[in-house]
C-alpha cells in the first residue's frame, strides 16, 4: 500500500463518520438551519460556517447548547423529555432530530468515493479500520453506504449513551474505537473533518491526526490546524500517495 509517509508507520485508522465516510454532514447542517431558525430573537441566520464552527463533530445536545449559547439565547436546558420546540435546549436538539429523520429519508447521503478507495487499501493491508459518530444514525448510514465490511467497529451516539462517552472534544470515543481495534493510540490514526474532533484526537494522544477540509476554497484548514491536526487534506483519497482506485499494493 502506497500511502503518504505519515500514515506508514500507523497499525489502525479511526474514521469520523459525518463529511469523512458519508456525505451526511450537508443534512445535519439543513436540520440544524431549520431547527435554528424557529428559535426567535437568534440574530443572523444559521450558516454552514455556524455548523462547522460549533456543531460538527459534537452530541446533538451538545451542539445545540453550543450555538445557543454563543447567540446568547438564554434557554434553560430543559430535559429529556421535551418534544421538538423552541422552549429549552432539549427541545431544540429535539427538532433537530426530527429535521434530520425527515431529510435524510427525503434526500440521503451519498458515500465520498476517496474514503471508499482509502479504505479498501487499508483493509488489503491489513490495517484496522473504525468509525465513530455522535450520531445515534450512523450504522445505518454506514450499512447503507456499503462500507460496514471495511470496518472492524463502530462506535456511535447510542455506544456514547449506553457507555457514558462525553462528546468531541473530548478523546473518549476515539479511545473506545482504538481499545475495540486492540491497538494502542500511539499507534493509531485519527481522520476528521471537525475542529472539535481534531482537537480530540490530539487530546487523546493519537499517533497522527488528519484534518479533512472539505469547504469549497480551503477556508476549514486552519481551524482544523489550530484544533491539532498534524496535516489538512480535501479528502482522504488523497493519503494514498501512489496507488491507483482500487489498485494493489504491498501488504505489512
Amino acid at each position: 500500500m502506497t500511502t503518504v509517509p505519515e500514515l506508514r508507520t500507523c497499525r489502525a485508522v479511526v474514521f469520523d463518520t459525518d463529511g469523512v465516510i458519508t456525505d451526511s454532514a450537508r443534512v445535519h447542517a439543513a436540520a440544524w438551519e431549520e431547527a435554528f431558525g424557529t428559535v426567535p430573537g437568534l440574530g443572523p441566520p444559521f450558516t454552514r460556517e455556524d455548523y462547522r464552527r460549533y456543531v460538527d463533530g459534537k452530541s446533538r445536545l451538545d451542539g445545540a447548547a453550543a450555538f445557543l449559547d454563543a447567540r446568547g439565547a438564554g434557554l434553560p436546558a430543559g430535559g429529556p423529555e421535551d418534544g421538538p420546540g423552541t422552549g429549552s435546549v432539549h427541545a431544540v436538539a429535539a427538532r433537530k432530530e426530527q429535521a434530520f429523520v425527515r431529510l435524510l429519508d427525503e434526500r440521503g447521503a451519498e458515500v465520498f468515493p476517496g474514503t471508499v478507495r482509502l479504505l479498501a487499501a487499508l483493509t488489503r493491508a491489513r490495517v484496522r479500520c473504525a468509525a465513530v459518530s455522535a450520531s445515534r444514525h450512523a450504522r445505518d448510514l454506514l450499512r447503507n453506504a456499503g462500507v460496514l465490511p471495511s470496518l472492524r467497529t463502530v462506535v456511535d451516539g447510542n455506544d456514547a449513551a449506553r457507555l457514558g462517552l462525553p462528546g468531541k472534544p473530548d478523546p473518549a470515543l476515539f479511545l473506545e474505537a482504538a481499545r475495540r481495534l486492540g491497538v494502542p493510540a500511539a499507534a493509531t490514526a485519527v481522520v476528521e473533518d471537525a475542529p472539535a474532533g481534531v482537537e480530540a484526537g490530539r487530546r487523546g494522544g493519537f499517533a497522527l491526526v488528519v484534518g479533512v477540509d472539505r469547504s469549497a476554497h480551503g477556508e476549514g484548514a486552519a481551524d482544523l490546524r489550530r484544533g491539532g491536526a498534524d496535516l489538512v487534506v480535501p479528502d482522504p483519497g488523497d493519503l494514498l500517495g501512489g496507488d491507483p482506485p482500487g489498485g494493489g499494493g504491498e501488504t505489512r
